[in-house]
């Protein structure tokens, strides 16, 4: 049984189609993995990444927060900042990791935290994965 899955952003629709399987993270719950028959689900969105499989294959998101529904085997998916593995500045990604270490070992601030893992979720969706910390 597949799933119809919407993958939308303010800018755009980065990903609307036919899945097997939508794996996301949840703020506060963890790994959350949608199959068809899924029951109605509501969900925050953690910065993490979203994985969309389809025959096997995977489209990998980098979610920076937003919400998570699922109802008669749709999947929608709204983030305020999203990007797919291949629109991501692998470069750009790295600049902002290094730059966001550097704040904060500076500083204790939360937003240098968050930028941080901003960065990693980038790096890791881009199939970089980010040194341990």
């Amino acid at each position: 049984m597949t799933l119809h899955v919407d993958l939308v952003s303010p800018e755009r629709i980065l990903y609307s189609g036919e899945a097997d399987m939508v794996i996301a993270r949840t703020v506060g719950g963890g790994d959350i993995a949608f199959l068809g028959g899924h029951s109605p689900f509501v969900g925050a969105l953690d910065i993490a990444t979203v994985t969309i499989r389809k025959d096997g294959q995977d489209e990998v998101a980098a979610v920076h927060g937003g919400f998570v529904e699922v109802s008669d085997d749709r999947v929608t998916i709204l983030s305020d900042v999203a990007e797919l593995a291949g629109q991501i500045d692998v470069a750009r990604a790295e600049q902002s990791r290094s730059e966001a270490e550097r704040r904060a070992r500076e500083t204790d601030n939360a937003g240098a935290d968050a930028d941080l893992k901003r960065a990693h979720v980038r790096l890791l969706a881009a199939g970089r994965p980010a040194e341990a910390h």
